[in-house]
């Protein structure tokens, strides 16, 4: 019953910015809540404050004990939502498929169903010696993906 009057004060909240979504949302058995989100703009303190706000403003703490905390999904987080991944479009991501593959590339598309990493690799000539830079591609569902992080580079 706590938990569906916060997750829509959650819902609300989120309806009036469009621009931010939800990455995870729990609550705890002690009424802890936690909530992180992202947006297509990034996150601001400011924003994490707005959805505080939304909830904490609209519950009763003589009815109901409850700690709350709203948080922006961090730089080296993983990727869970589908606008994570188009939000990130043009950066590097690093991937790990169900399948045990490791893939790390430039985003360069990101739909409902599927992205695409571009990267480039260094092979052996066809003929003769040396090696030869070649682009390669890797179109990855979704459902494929077990794991996937945007890469820091300093």
């Amino acid at each position: 019953m706590f938990r569906d009057s916060v997750k829509k004060l959650l819902e609300e909240g989120l309806n009036q910015r469009k621009d931010l979504f939800l990455v995870d949302f729990d609550v705890k058995g002690d009424n802890a809540i936690k909530i992180v989100i992202d947006g297509d703009n990034g996150v601001l303190v400011e924003d994490c404050m707005f959805i505080s706000r939304a909830i904490e403003h609209n519950l009763d703490r003589e009815e109901q004990d409850f700690s709350l905390e709203v948080l922006s999904a961090g730089a080296t987080s993983p990727l869970i939502n589908k606008r994570q991944y188009k939000k990130n479009i043009g950066r590097t991501l690093s991937v790990k498929t169900t399948d045990n593959e490791d893939f790390e590339g430039k985003l360069t598309e990101a739909d409902d169903k599927k992205i695409l990493l571009e990267w480039k690799t260094r092979e052996p000539k066809p003929v003769g010696k040396g090696k030869v830079t070649v682009k390669k591609q890797a179109e990855l569902l979704y459902d494929s993906i077990s794991k996937a992080q945007v890469v820091i580079k300093f």
